[in-house]
């Protein structure tokens, strides 16, 4: 290879980082799970392949948020958060909610999460790309699926279906990390 190929390769790679970094705030590089207009997908089995960070229970069938409430997140999300005490930009929380199972055991009455109800996901959006999307605000984008058709976000928006159960965690990003064990 002679100098004036390897030039031209130099100079092909560092405008590819350059121009690699000026468009930064697209969804391409930003997440998996969220495509160029802001659009949360449903990122799936996270039971098995994301970390578990917390679990807690509603107990009561008349209040709005019953049944067992398990989060997951990416392992990537936990150590960056255990480093900076803040959601990494990209990052994914998925609420599960089930309906609590229960049976006298040996042990004594038992409960346990059932059967899917519904599924809420959030992601860190820390450049607010998405500023006329109704899904994304304060931060994140915020989407609800439900089992009957999982492909679909059923909330019309994150002010409308998602932050009045997130208000009183403003100070932590919106977040209830009291819950999370392995963020404090």
């Amino acid at each position: 290879m002679n100098s004036t190929h390897k030039l031209i390769m130099v100079l092909s790679i560092a405008l590819t980082l350059v121009l690699g970094s000026l468009s930064g705030a697209g969804a391409e590089d930003f997440s998996d799970f969220v495509d160029e207009k802001g659009k949360i997908s449903n990122p799936g089995d996270v039971r098995t392949a994301w970390s578990h960070l917390g679990s807690w229970i509603v107990p009561r069938k008349s209040d709005d948020q019953y049944g067992f409430h398990d989060v997951y997140t990416r392992q990537s999300t936990i150590e960056a958060y255990q480093k900076t005490g803040q959601f990494p930009d990209g990052a994914m929380l998925i609420r599960e909610i089930r309906n609590v199972d229960s049976a006298s055991l040996p042990t004594g009455k038992t409960f346990w999460a059932g059967v899917l109800q519904s599924r809420f996901v959030m992601v860190k959006d820390q450049q607010g790309r998405f500023p006329d999307n109704p899904h994304w605000g304060d931060g994140w984008g915020w989407a609800h699926f439900e089992p009957e058709n999982p492909e679909v976000n059923v909330s019309q928006g994150y002010k409308q279906d998602c932050l009045d159960c997130h208000v009183s965690a403003r100070g932590t990003d919106y977040v209830n990390v009291r819950g999370y064990p392995p963020l404090r």
